[in-house]
Order: C-alpha cells, then structure tokens, then sequence
C-alpha cells in the first residue's frame, strides 16, 4: 500500500512588540532618512521629497540607504545605521 504524507499549510505566528517613538512636532533642523527598494523612480521621489522638505520644513539633511532588493527586509546594520544617523526614517516604493 502507498503512503501519502499530508502537510499542514498553517505556520507558527511569531509576534514582536515594537513600540516607535513619537514623531517629532518639527523637522526644521533635523535629518530625514529614506530607505531604498530598489524599485523603479525610488531615486527620483526621494530626491523630490528631500528638496521638499529642505525647502518647507527646514531639514537640515537627507540620507538615502539602499536595501538588496524589494522583497527582502533591510538588514539590521542598515536600520541601525539609519537610526543613529537619521531623527525620522521613511521607507518607500517606487514604480
């Protein structure tokens, strides 16, 4: 007789707590962050929302750090480089 082997599709759920700090009630002086998914005009809406912010909400500096590719998390190094350097970080999508 043929055994059949039948897997379970449900996963464990793992959870983490993570608690953001609040966000700053001004970004004049301060220095944004984004983090690049490589994808496609990325580059060109963080270059457009860098000048925008410089020019109306007076930060001080923008600093772009690009992750491998959009379907993997940035690495640890990454964020904690970014959190060390940056006071508010965005990440985004281009296409």
């Amino acid at each position: 007789m043929t055994r059949i082997r039948i897997l379970s599709p449900v996963g464990v759920v793992r959870r983490e707590g993570l608690i953001a700090p609040p966000l700053p009630d001004d970004l004049a002086g301060r220095t944004v962050g984004f983090v690049d998914n490589t994808k496609h005009n990325f580059d060109r809406l963080a270059d457009e929302l860098g000048a925008l912010l410089r020019d109306r909400y007076g930060v001080r500096a923008v600093v772009r750090r690009r992750k491998a590719n959009a379907a993997v998390a940035a690495p640890a190094q990454l964020i904690a480089e970014l959190a060390k350097e940056c006071d508010v970080v965005f990440a985004g999508s281009g296409d």
